[in-house]
């Protein structure tokens, strides 16, 4: 039986890349997409998924309009990582229609008292730190909660210490956080200790392009801005594609590696949004997160690849000469 899922996300480069992935994967339903104010606005996210959703032929999927700002904090954009239309300033043609009357929080709370669903969140955690305070037994419904976000001892994408998910709204990711110990679950946080080593090269690109036209031309104009980006302020050739590996990692667990440990977001001052780690169990706090410290890299991109392009594993040999070449 397919594994239902709600995706939350604020495309987004890197989210369009998770939704192609996740609806180009037999093994889940997508039931629906919430959009959360992250990377760009609320109203621009919503777009946005429902471009990638017409470019994938899957309109047919519901989208979710959720909260527009942090619970407590201004709401600050990463238009200046995705580009003006966070979407690569690609421009892709707006689609229309009217957007649907129900909230994002509604529609979690519907779903997870009517279904088995788990929960892959791609952006800030604005959306479920509302369903908490609003139905916290909806929340406590939640079969697996995957969230792109924070970092162990990797450095932060928008302060020193912190990943910009939870920078953006700290408030949100501690309650959930929280929330989890409460109910002794455990979140499993994908963080930039291993996204950042998902790094889609010009050669990967390339080969994309070559072995599906149709599917390189869109993934190349949406993530242009992206390598200019990543050049112009980290010098690498290529864009770091956080989110794709939290639904890989969903999909695929044995791709990555991690402990468990208690973990908290801090809200205050310079370290707001950091991911406090308790790695050596000072607190004796119950265990709460699952943090991915390691991952597969090429056998990220050979699954990444499968399912995008609908190939086989010996359709994609080439991927092995990429890899040598750029290990060299």
């Amino acid at each position: 039986m397919k594994r239902k899922v709600i995706l939350d996300c604020d495309p987004g480069i890197d989210d369009s890349l998770a939704i192609m992935l996740a609806l180009s994967s037999s093994e889940i339903e997508v039931i629906g997409i919430t959009v959360v104010a992250g990377n760009a606005p609320v109203e621009m996210g919503y777009q946005n998924a429902k471009k990638v959703l017409k470019h994938m032929g899957r309109l047919d999927i519901p989208v979710y309009i959720g909260e527009e700002k942090p619970l407590i904090k201004d709401f600050v954009n990463a238009l200046d990582t995705h580009g003006s239309d966070g979407l690569g300033e690609s421009f892709l043609p707006q689609v229309i229609d009217q957007p649907l009357l129900k909230s994002a929080v509604d529609f979690f709370r519907e779903s997870l008292h009517e279904q088995s669903v788990s929960v892959i969140a791609l952006g800030p955690l604005t959306n479920l730190a509302k369903l908490i305070e609003t139905d916290v037994s909806a929340f406590a419904k939640i079969e697996q909660l995957v969230s792109m976000g924070g970092s162990y001892k990797a450095h932060g994408n928008c302060s020193p210490v912190a990943e910009y998910n939870y920078w953006e709204d700290p408030e949100a990711a501690h309650i959930v956080f929280q929330q989890m110990k409460k109910l002794h679950k455990k979140i499993h946080m994908v963080g930039l200790d291993v996204t950042r080593k998902i790094v889609l090269t010009p050669t990967l690109l390339e080969y994309i392009k070559r072995l599906d036209e149709k599917q390189g031309e869109f993934i190349s104009k949406i993530t242009k801005f992206y390598f200019d980006f990543h050049w112009h302020w980290e010098h690498i050739i290529g864009c770091v594609i956080n989110d794709p590996l939290a639904v890989a990692y969903f999909l695929k667990p044995d791709l990555c590696q991690g402990f468990e440990a208690y973990t908290d977001i801090e809200t205050q001052g310079i370290a707001r949004g950091q991911s406090i780690v308790d790695a050596y169990d000072f607190y004796k706090e119950e265990k709460n997160v699952y943090i991915l410290t390691s991952v597969e890299v090429k056998e990220f991109f050979y699954f990444f690849l499968e399912r995008i392009l609908h190939l086989k594993r010996e359709e994609l040999s080439y991927l092995e000469e990429i890899f040598k070449g750029e290990t060299a």
